[in-house]
């Protein structure tokens, strides 16, 4: 990989649905290429993706439809970086709960994650949320339909949590090249998850 592709590098959208255009626009705004990814061929021309919220069901039946869930999990495995945000959560879960029975993932983190753990649309909320990879200030979350992760294995370092009536649960995860959050940063305006993704990927070049 050249020194300038490196420093300024691709980060793609995984464009079958969802938010795919608000993270386009925050990686603009964190000094990178950003572009969307509909088919294989895209893929292998990016440094790094994405993974929208959405619906974590149509986007895996998308995926496997077009021929895109073999190459994403292979990019994975090769080290791809990757962000998943709620249902992008879900799609680099090696296993999840309250899931279709049919329902594929991505994989690629060792964790157990819960579908619509923190309830149905109405139950959407936001949140100020400690976070310290991103530095001393919390960062404003917002949970829409949002997973939270169960349980965790040895590699996996957990970034940030929040209190539930159950207790503590896990909102944002760490494997290698790997990153997921429950909630949306890319709807606050606060671009800090994005930017540190975007050196993840610059480090993984």
């Amino acid at each position: 990989m050249s020194a300038a592709r490196s420093s300024t590098p691709t980060i793609g959208v995984l464009a079958l649905q969802g938010d795919v255009r608000e993270h386009l626009a925050v990686l603009a705004g964190v000094g990178v290429r950003a572009v969307p990814v509909k088919d294989a061929d895209a893929l292998a021309r990016v440094d790094g993706l994405v993974l929208p919220g959405g619906e974590s069901t149509t986007i895996s039946m998308l995926a496997v439809r077009w021929g895109l869930m073999e190459p994403l999990r292979a990019a994975a495995r090769s080290g791809l970086a990757m962000y998943g945000s709620c249902a992008g959560m879900i799609l680099l879960a090696d296993r999840i709960l309250d899931g279709r029975p049919d329902q594929q993932t991505i994989g690629g983190i060792d964790m157990v994650v819960r579908r619509n753990a923190f309830g149905r649309q109405v139950d959407s909320f936001e949140a100020e949320v400690d976070f310290p990879a991103l530095g001393p200030e919390p960062i404003r979350a917002v949970f829409i339909r949002a997973p939270w992760v169960e349980s965790v294995g040895p590699t996996v370092e957990v970034l940030a949590t929040v209190p539930a009536p159950t207790g503590d649960r896990i909102v944002a995860v760490r494997a290698g090249s790997l990153l997921a959050t429950s909630f949306h940063p890319e709807l606050t305006g606060d671009h800090r998850v994005h930017a540190l993704f975007a050196d993840m990927v610059r480090g993984a070049a």
